[in-house]
């Protein structure tokens, strides 16, 4: 049976039989069911698609969906899933990370599947803590956070993963939220959809040892002041557009009014998220959270070619080069005659 004879595949499909065992309340269960929409709708099949994970609550990912999957060690998916990917191009690799298992022990494997622009989709779960260690502050953690391995508050400066994968080279970089199913699904979708790596953070609440990190604009009655969603195209407006975003001439962001008559319209950024120049994205990636609403949506994405292009144009064509027998491959480079 062709893959376009086989009936369509439901949410359901993408489930496997596995208990889930993430914690009641956890946003790791809103990110499941993104998934799963969002495979459904781009009708991903099952044997085509493989999730590798590294270690952490997230990390339990490839037990729940119904696709091939690899559970491996701290820090090493994207290095795993690079070697899958590379073995086999045409299959749809997925990682799955944490903000402790990426930003620290796997910083090295995340910032170099990037600048290969290997055709990874990387996920990573960013709930500013260690949740299955039970605790401890993460790189992702804001200044003096009070965990138990910093009871007098974290002196660490946090990452921020956009500003990383953005300095990396990433060629698509975008961010979720675990309560913004809709918007979160459309990230998927998008970054699914691009050529190269894709990175997309998406903020996730812990109920259990960091619960509320967000909600200073995922409540219901601060996400309209405070989200900013990034639409290609489109001014950067927030708060019922009434307000925007300006950019300095050293690129630093500003808040403006665009008051009642629209006068200051015309002062607002217009989003370009395929700008050759990272700046805006940057500076939106670094802004404070507290003076600036929170952006979510694609920051950039830029086409280049894939990694595993390259190596596959290489391998075609030394495969081209084949020498005709044994004896010609042993003299064929570099010789020396020895009297």
């Amino acid at each position: 049976m062709t893959t376009a004879e086989r009936p369509p595949l439901a949410k359901k499909d993408y489930k496997s039989d596995q208990e889930v065992r993430w914690c009641p309340g956890c946003g790791d269960y809103s990110i499941l069911n993104a998934v799963t929409g969002a495979f459904a709708k781009l009708q991903k099949q099952l044997h085509e698609t493989v999730i590798i994970s590294g270690i952490g609550c997230s990390s339990r990912f490839p037990y729940y969906m119904e696709t091939y999957g690899f559970h491996t060690i701290h820090g090493r998916a994207p290095a795993v899933a690079t070697g899958t990917k590379l073995a086999n191009p045409d299959l749809d690799v997925w990682v799955v990370t944490g903000d402790g298992d990426a930003m620290s022990i796997g910083g090295n494997h995340f910032i170099h599947a990037m600048r290969r622009n290997i055709g990874l989709k990387i996920l990573m779960f960013n709930n500013r803590i260690y949740g299955l260690t039970k605790g401890q502050y993460s790189p992702t953690s804001e200044q003096g956070k009070v965990t138990k391995s910093s009871p007098m508050g974290s002196v660490d400066y946090p990452f921020s993963p956009i500003a990383l994968a953005l300095g990396a080279g990433a060629t698509f970089v975008a961010r979720g939220v675990d309560v913004f199913g809709p918007q979160l699904e459309d990230v998927i979708c998008r970054a699914s959809a691009h050529n190269g790596t894709a990175v997309t953070e998406i903020y996730q609440n812990c109920n259990i040892f960091n619960d509320g990190a967000y909600k200073g604009f995922t409540d219901k009655e601060a996400r309209e002041t405070r989200v900013l969603t990034l639409e290609h195209g489109k001014p950067l407006l927030f708060a019922n557009k009434t307000k925007g975003i300006r950019f300095t001439r050293e690129f630093m962001p500003e808040v403006i009014d665009i008051g009642a008559d629209g006068k200051n319209l015309g002062e607002v950024f217009v989003w370009d998220e395929t700008a050759e120049n990272p700046a805006p994205a940057m500076a939106l990636a670094t802004a404070s959270e507290s003076d600036f609403p929170v952006p979510i949506g694609v920051f950039r994405r830029r086409e280049k070619p894939s990694f595993e292009s390259g190596v596959t144009a290489q391998l075609q064509q030394a495969r081209a080069k084949k020498p005709g027998s044994v004896q010609d491959l042993l003299v064929q480079g570099e010789l020396w005659t020895v009297e």
